[in-house]
């Protein structure tokens, strides 16, 4: 995959020469490693020039330099440091580990950066999919992320389109006749989750598709899954 490949192209050629084809409602879940290359979001490493910064953070946590001015490029903010590791916010609103800089399949001495827009990216293969198709679709961008107070990494989305990406439980009565207040499954992260137990971390397969799932169609993105800061009690 390099930079200017058109993934909507890719996934209908592969689907074709498999003998398949996509369907009404299907859900086309896509690794974000593959858009950031199709993107241009893969950088040389010796082309980073550390900032002082950088530096200090790259000593204490015996990082590469280049790498941590990366991760302090794609941040709004350093939620926290340590083990090596370092949780920021990312320009994005995501908080998670290094801002998603991330040197795993990509080419020796770079390292690839999460999608500038990924609700953006997510709706022009959308609609590149529908076209070709024929057929309504949703499409969901998948990283994977670390977890607070459990230890493993689990494949959340990033970005999608087409799909509402909450289901709302509030107002609706249980078996046991209580009243839901705040149960809201991230639908879309649940299908991440899903999508990743197919494609597998080292297989090499980058995309899955999603069939028979009943879901509300949305303009909405995974930007609006991101907590608001006044609502949010770790910040």
């Amino acid at each position: 995959m390099r930079e200017g490949y058109d993934v909507a192209r890719l996934i209908i050629d592969a689907l074709k020469s498999r003998g398949e084809a996509l369907e009404e409602s299907d859900v086309v879940v896509i690794k974000q490693k593959i858009i950031s290359k199709a993107e241009g979001r893969v950088v040389r490493l010796e082309d980073v020039k550390p900032s002082r910064r950088a530096l200090r953070i790259a000593k204490a946590l015996k990082k590469e330099p280049e790498l941590v001015e990366l991760i302090l490029k794609e941040s709004r903010r350093v939620v926290r440091m340590g083990h090596g590791v370092m949780i920021t916010e990312t320009k994005h609103g995501f908080v998670c580990a290094n801002s998603g800089v991330d040197r795993s399949n990509v080419e020796g001495g770079y390292a690839a950066l999460l999608p500038i827009d990924p609700d953006a990216s997510a709706r022009r293969i959308r609609r590149s999919l529908e076209k070709e198709a024929g057929v309504r679709l949703s499409v969901v961008i998948t990283d994977t992320f670390g977890r607070p107070w459990r230890n493993g990494q689990t494949d959340v989305a990033i970005g999608s389109s087409g799909i509402e990406p909450l289901q709302s439980y509030r107002g609706r009565v249980d078996a046991y006749g209580y009243t839901l207040r705040v149960t809201e499954p991230a639908v879309v992260d649940e299908i991440a989750s899903a999508a990743e137990l197919a494609m597998g971390k080292l297989s090499g397969v980058p995309v899955a598709v999603v069939k028979g799932l009943r879901y509300r169609r949305s303009g909405l993105g995974t930007k609006s899954l991101i907590m608001p800061k006044g609502k949010d009690l770790f910040r």
